[in-house]
């Protein structure tokens, strides 16, 4: 819009139209993806942690969607975040969801006391809770429309965006799948975490709190 109207002789930059169409209440008209589609049909299981005291590894795991842009569509990233670290545990990018991630976690990493997610079709599956039900964990999923009950991973996908995902113009999958990887790596492993003290990281906060246990 701000190069349209500057075509025909306005001096306006992009900053001036946002803030313009904001206050019109204008928005471009374009398909936005839905990550947390419930299905009437799933089951949804109560939160579980409301006042619980969250401090120690595989206490809670929790599980998010997002979408990743790309030159031509989008594609959906899965997440599983260790609660009391906020190490992520595994990851999928895909266009589609299944179980696999879960199950990969849990082989790995051991199980979780809760498990919990929002009330997205693809948590409430079958496919995805008897894996749970199965290890056995305690499954929690978020109230309705209240995205706060897993802030932490929705804070996450926030600095994923703004630092790996927006500066970049992802041609393909393949090319998204590496540059997540190469950032959720970076994170994990080498960003001092604001929540643990002496500037460790989450994965060495996940690790020391393990071998303490």
């Amino acid at each position: 819009m701000a190069r349209h109207l500057r075509r025909q002789g306005y001096s306006v930059g992009r900053k001036r139209i946002r803030r313009l169409m904001r206050q019109m209440g204008l928005t471009a008209i374009y398909r936005k993806p839905r990550t947390s589609k419930p299905d009437p049909a799933h089951r949804i299981y109560p939160y579980l942690l409301r006042n619980v005291r969250i401090d120690r590894p595989n206490q809670v795991w929790c599980a998010n969607i997002t979408y990743i842009p790309m030159q031509r569509g989008f594609q959906y990233l899965v997440a599983i975040m260790d609660w009391a670290t906020r190490t992520v545990l595994s990851w999928r990018l895909s266009n589609t969801l299944d179980s696999d991630f879960c199950t990969e976690a849990l082989a790995q990493y051991g199980r979780p006391k809760i498990f919990n997610t929002d009330q997205g079709c693809q948590f409430t599956s079958q496919d995805f809770t008897q894996v749970l039900e199965q290890a056995p964990v305690r499954i929690s999923m978020d109230g309705k429309g209240r995205w706060m009950d897993n802030v932490f991973i929705e804070r996450l996908w926030r600095s994923l965006k703004y630092e790996c995902v927006y500066p970049h113009a992802f041609q393909d999958g393949l090319q998204a799948r590496q540059a997540i990887g190469t950032w959720l790596r970076y994170y994990n492993e080498e960003r001092p975490h604001s929540i643990h003290a002496g500037d460790r990281t989450p994965m060495e906060e996940y690790s020391r709190l393990r071998r303490a246990a």
